[in-house]
């Protein structure tokens, strides 16, 4: 088979044109276009592009002869079918004006122009089919035979038309509109006219077709112009100027990675390379051989370029996510924050010859440092070489029975009932739950895990099914449409640079959502695409610790480097003995707390191992892991050799780090066999695995170790290590989670204030956490216009202050004027006199901002302490009293 990789395009007269009223609405004209080569590909990719970014209008990308002319070269056109300009002009002006717009793509395309026929029955189809015809043999232009397939089954034409209905929010109990519009007409809805828009095989054509069978034979000539397309690439990377006086990418990243191994390691200035360590020397001297064999100095540079800006301009960077902490490169050059020889995390784990991927570098930013930072690189790259990523969301079995009970008009009653006899199960499959067998392998029981009222339901929707009512043909409809295509979205972190303009490379589209450009590929196939993807992630947590840094900055005076706290600090370690850990990261589950309590943990090392084991299937070795620890149980390795890799865990293997370098002490893996090893047990791949072992069992043998013992250990690593973590994750996200352990044990107040700020549109998270404070002691004020901030905030006396964000009703706006008063040495209960509830605000005197202060006030008179009288004169006094708040503002 050769793919023919081609675009319908909606064709206009004016692109730019974007305004119309009924009488000159958008006349839209579809138009095929097939890439015949790699410039028709990239031409193709332009006029996707530009649809979008010059001619979108409504929810139609839309292009003109302008850009047709423009970027014609390497593309195949054809009359297409009855909603393109020929064929409808032909219809709507007669045939002298369709001959004249014939001549005008003939003329442009030549050799590469095709007569389109298709035939589905269709009046005004045959009346155009016979006047190409005579234009075919008039103009010598070869005509093609095509159908117009919306779907594979003809059976499948009403779950299509329902599909329609449910992207133009109609039922199938309108009147279909017979003119084909789009957009429908008054009182009707778009449908196709009849169930002709099916796949159809060869013998089909054939019979539809039996009298121009040249048509059929014709499309071959098409077929045999196609280029082979290679549309995908090898990851071409933007191009990173590196400064005067380096011979390249690699020098200039050498002399990053030195000038940041002086800094970590050696800590003085005027000491050079050669001063550090030889291991260390020698492990950056690996990874840089490593990394510019593979061709990747650049990624790297690109990389600590934005992540360092971050830094500098404020912004609260995590210490790393996944494998590439463990590259000391990374390190050194401020890409990670985590030593990796400390910790003994492994470069190959991340990147290594045998891995021909390019590396994964994902990032944890603050909330609001994260756009900054995506500005940075628009900024440095050009906003035409810097895109989002597009996601496709599919119908799940819940909402595909829902839009088909509302477009067949089934109750919503009804709609109901059957959405929830569907297990509650992510990913489950309608049919699945409605054919596959209940017990046995592959069962509901066995794959979905399904329990007993579970599979009872299912038994009822089957029943429901064979029961011939409107609910069965729901539910049939239902399974058809499953897995369609519902909505787009925009990858929550998914940020894509190119080496050029985009527009070139791959297709993409605009959003209101999103002022970058968005990919039409999704993330699966993006990279594919020869552009390199990047995850800036948003991180809550990194906004949290940010924000109590800067209250501690303000009420101490003190500016602390998060980064750089003691990893020995004893109030932490009581905190987490003590397991109370609400509202810091990674260990505030209450399954957690308990094993905390147990653990008594007292060195980092615990957290992290804690970190990967508090999850499925490691976690039933964690009770043997606190009684190792503490002596309870004994530490027992199965070769003396595996001691001084396990020793840190208590024997027990945690981490797939430790399995890659055992089976390189144990059976002289090299590193590469190692990470394959890793991935294979990871993935249970089981012919990888059975080659492996017996090339690890050779190695044990040749280095003298028992045979026995050593089956033993590879049983035990399979059936563990497909559970066991990432050690450079699990370090990097302990760092996390100690950091903010660390902010509750030494500026409890701060940190709390910074929490429920971060949690305060959740008013059972801000009641949870306003419980933690008491607990702790730290007293909770509520809201007060004369100390409060908008958000909580911590004042002189240590205690923590209501945030006026968190009353309902109240606007960001109004809290800045208020502190602004206040700033001027004003109170409010000073500056604004009382008024009659019933008086309206506007009457109010507006001199000196008080209006917008009287108004706000009004309206958040029953929340707040210093108010203005109310009648009878009493005033609100929350003090922490969160009952109210639901109902400070009703109305406004």
């Amino acid at each position: 088979m050769k793919p023919i990789v081609g675009c319908e395009f909606y064709l206009v007269e004016d692109r730019h044109k974007k305004v119309f009223t009924r009488e000159d609405r958008d006349q839209r004209f579809h138009q095929l276009l097939l890439a015949k080569n790699a410039q028709g590909y990239k031409n193709l990719s332009k006029l996707c592009s530009l649809g979008y970014i010059d001619g979108f209008y409504s929810k139609y990308p839309r292009i003109d002869k302008e850009l047709v002319l423009k970027y014609h070269e390497g593309l195949i056109a054809t009359t297409c079918c009855l909603g393109a300009s020929v064929p409808r002009i032909i219809l709507r002006k007669g045939e002298a004006a369709g001959e004249a717009e014939f001549k005008w793509w003939l003329d442009l395309f030549g050799e590469d122009y095709y007569i389109e026929l298709q035939r589905h029955g269709i009046p005004e189809q045959d009346k155009v089919n016979a006047v190409l015809v005579q234009w075919a043999a008039k103009y010598n232009v070869p005509i093609i035979a095509s159908n117009d397939s919306h779907y594979v089954d003809q059976a499948d034409s009403n779950a299509h038309d329902i599909l329609l209905c449910i992207n133009t929010g109609e039922k199938q109990s309108t009147p279909k509109a017979d003119d084909g519009d789009e957009e429908g007409s008054k009182g009707k809805r778009f449908a196709f006219y009849n169930d002709e828009f099916f796949f159809k095989t060869t013998a089909q054509m054939n019979a539809v077709f039996s009298d121009l069978p040249e048509a059929l034979d014709n499309t071959n000539l098409i077929v045999d112009k196609i280029e082979p397309l290679k549309l995908k690439k090898d990851i071409l990377l933007p191009n990173f100027q590196i400064p005067d006086g380096f011979a390249d990418q690699d020098a200039y990243l050498q002399h990053l990675t030195y000038q940041g191994a002086v800094r970590r390691y050696i800590k003085d200035d005027g000491a050079g390379i050669d001063s550090l360590d030889p291991k260390i020397k020698e492990r950056i001297d690996f990874e840089l051989f490593t990394i510019r064999t593979m061709g990747f100095s650049g990624y790297f540079l690109i990389t600590q370029d934005f992540i360092n800006h971050g830094r500098d301009i404020g912004v609260l960077i995590g210490p790393g996510r996944g494998s590439a902490a463990g590259s000391v490169v990374a390190y050194c050059t401020g890409i990670t924050n985590i030593d990796p020889i400390k910790y003994d995390l492994l470069f190959e784990r991340f990147l290594n010859p045998d891995r021909k991927s390019m590396p994964d570098i994902d990032t944890d930013f603050d909330d609001e440092g994260r756009q900054k930072v995506i500005d940075y690189v628009v900024e440095k790259y050009g906003r035409n070489q810097v895109a989002q990523i597009v996601t496709y969301g599919g119908m799940a079995a819940k909402s595909s029975i829902r839009d088909v009970s509302r477009v067949m008009d089934l109750p919503l009653q009804e709609a109901d009932r059957l959405a929830k006899l569907v297990p509650e199960r992510p990913g489950i499959e309608l049919g699945r739950v409605l054919r596959a067998p209940l017990e046995g392998e592959g069962s509901l029981k066995a794959k979905e895990n399904l329990g007993a009222d579970e599979i009872a339901n299912v038994k009822q929707l089957r029943e429901i099914l064979e029961s011939g009512e409107l609910t069965a043909d729901v539910l049939r409809e239902a399974e058809k449409v499953e897995g369609s295509v519902r909505g787009v979205g925009i990858h929550a972190a998914g940020i894509i640079i190119a080496p050029s303009d985009l527009t070139e490379i791959i297709p993409v589209c605009v959003s209101k959502e999103s002022q970058l450009y968005i990919t039409q590929y999704d993330g699966k196939v993006i990279e594919d695409a020869g552009v390199i993807k990047m995850d800036f992630l948003g991180l809550k947590t990194l906004t949290i610790i940010r924000d109590a840094l800067r209250m501690i900055d303000a009420n101490h005076g003190i500016q602390i480097d998060i980064d750089g706290i003691p990893l020995d600090d004893a109030k932490t370690y009581g905190l987490y003995q003590r397991a109370e850990t609400n509202g810091t990261f990674q260990f505030e589950s209450v399954g957690m707390q308990k094993y905390l309590r147990e653990l008594k943990a007292d060195k980092f090392g615990d957290l992290i191992a804690m970190n990967a084991l508090y999850r499925p299937g490691p976690l039933e070795y964690i009770p043997s892991f606190i009684k190792r620890k503490h002596g309870l149980e004994k530490i027992s390795y199965d070769l003396p050799e595996m001691e001084e890799l396990l020793k840190e865990t208590y024997g027990i293997t945690v981490y797939q780090e430790q399995v890659m370098l055992l089976s390189q002490k144990l059976a002289g893996f090299s590193k590469g066999d190692a990470d394959v090893l890793r991935k294979a047990m990871g993935k249970k791949d089981r012919a990888t695995l059975d080659k492996m072992k017996g090339k690890f069992l050779e190695g044990t043998s040749a280095n003298g170790l028992e045979a026995k013992v050593c089956a033993k250990v590879w049983t035990d690593w399979e059936a563990f290590a497909q559970y066991a973590f990432n050690k450079s994750h699990s370090t990097c996200y302990a760092f996390v989670a100690y950091q903010t352990a660390w902010l509750k044990a030494n500026y409890a107040a701060e940190f709390m204030a910074s929490v429920l700020t971060h949690n305060q549109g959740n008013i059972d998270k801000v009641t949870f956490f306003m419980e933690e404070c008491r607990r702790m002691g730290i007293k909770v004020l509520g809201p007060d216009v004369n100390e409060s901030q908008f958000h909580f905030s911590v004042n002189k006396a240590g205690q923590i202050r209501f945030g006026l964000g968190a009353v309902k009703g109240v606007g960001e706006g109004a809290v800045e004027t208020i502190v602004q008063e206040r700033e001027k040495g004003r109170t409010v209960h000073h500056s604004v006199r009382p008024y009659a509830p019933s008086e309206p605000a506007r009457r109010q005197p507006q001199g000196h901002g008080e209006f917008r202060i009287r108004w706000r006030l009004r309206f958040t008179q029953s929340a707040t302490r210093h108010l203005l009288p109310q009648r009878g004169g009493g005033q609100a006094d929350l003090h922490g009293n969160i009952g109210p708040l639901r109902s400070a503002a009703p109305g406004r």
